[in-house]
């Protein structure tokens, strides 16, 4: 099949499975993209790639001779480039997958264990549009994704903490890029801070492998959303990947719902689904803050939020790995400040007090 005559994004695939590379070359030609070519493993593909170096690459995690997470650092460290990881629906898989999303990669598309070829096939448009939106992406290694001390407006680490029902909360949304920004900010969170619901957009089964990565490495507890789950101080619950996640006033305290319904502004879990309910449930006790990602999930339910009296905050573009998400959401007057992923986490503690964040430095617009 001829390529398109002006290919821009440039594809290479990586995978140990003849099949899985035909059917992934196929489908992405068959979308009109250029692939420039595949390899069995990372040692090969980057013999063939020093000569002419890749738009986007679509990466397997377990192959032969060299892993594709030791390829995936590698290339971070040298040659920062996008990468999808091609994934497994298993835990392994899962693990694999939040390594290399740690390591700098800026998207994941899953594949079934039996049937692969059927399954890439009929997902072949969401794979075209996954490589359309990595190639925008500015990956960054973990290294350099770090958000700043907040000692000025937080307690100090060993305080009590006081597990109250909570007055306040924070809605936090995000994609592309999410995974490492979620951890550099959560993880310089004190015990005592405020209630906190995310959407992390993810496939099914991985968001609870995420949340238990990041309760491991934060002071507060994290983890995956079940219905009915009470918000309060300390706690962070991610949205269940397939489902949707909605919060609900009951008498004085918030608690989830986990809801199933067709995807909203193309994603399930939605961000937009979220952060209106927020609006409802919460009014000006919420802060709502849109982060890294491509497309414009959050951006309506930002506006919805700050319409209700809710302070709300988009991430800036220097420390976004994607900023169509904050984008449309400052194009729409949906944030009412905008602040570098440093500042989040005061954003963050500042909706205890119910006021505005205190920045550190002078933000961008």
């Amino acid at each position: 099949m001829n390529q398109p005559a002006n290919p821009s994004p440039r594809i290479f695939i990586i995978d140990d499975s003849a099949l899985v590379r035909r059917v992934l070359t196929d489908a992405l030609r068959k979308e009109g993209l250029f692939v420039m070519g595949s390899a069995a493993d990372p040692i090969f593909a980057l013999k063939r790639m020093e000569r002419d170096w890749p738009d986007v690459i679509v990466l397997d995690m377990e192959m032969p001779r060299m892993d594709g997470l030791t390829f995936l650092r590698k290339i971070m460290k040298e040659r920062p480039t996008p990468v999808i990881v091609c994934s497994t629906l298993t835990e392994q898989g899962a693990k694999l997958t939040l390594d290399a999303m740690a390591a700098g990669a800026v998207s994941v598309f899953t594949k079934a264990q039996q049937g692969i070829g059927e399954s890439l096939q009929r997902l072949q448009k969401d794979l075209a549009r996954a490589v359309k939106e990595a190639c925008r992406a500015r990956p960054k290694c973990s290294s350099t994704v770090v958000a700043a001390p907040i000692t000025d407006v937080i307690p100090p680490a060993d305080s009590p903490v006081s597990y109250r029902t909570t007055d306040r909360l924070v809605a936090i949304g995000t994609s592309t890029g999410g995974t490492q920004a979620l951890e550099a900010v959560l993880s310089v969170l004190p015990a005592g801070s405020p209630g906190i619901l995310i959407v992390q957009h993810m496939p099914e089964k991985f968001t609870a492998a995420f949340a238990k990565r990041l309760d491991s490495v934060c002071r507060i507890q994290v983890r995956e959303a079940c219905d009915g789950d009470r918000v309060h101080a300390g706690l962070a619950l991610i949205a269940p990947g397939g489902r949707h996640m909605q919060v609900i006033r009951s008498g004085a305290q918030y608690r989830v719902r986990i809801i199933d319904g067709p995807a909203v502004s193309r994603h399930k879990p939605s961000v937009d689904v979220l952060f209106r309910s927020v609006a409802q449930a919460a009014g000006q006790n919420a802060t709502g803050i849109i982060m890294t990602g491509m497309g414009d999930d959050g951006a309506r339910g930002l506006k919805t939020m700050r319409d209700s009296g809710a302070h709300t905050v988009a991430q800036d573009e220097k420390s976004c790995v994607v900023f169509g998400m904050p984008r449309e959401a400052i194009r729409m007057e949906a944030a009412a400040a905008v602040r570098p992923l440093s500042q989040i986490p005061q954003v963050i503690m500042a909706a205890d007090s119910g006021a505005p964040a205190r920045a550190s430095s002078r933000a961008a617009s």
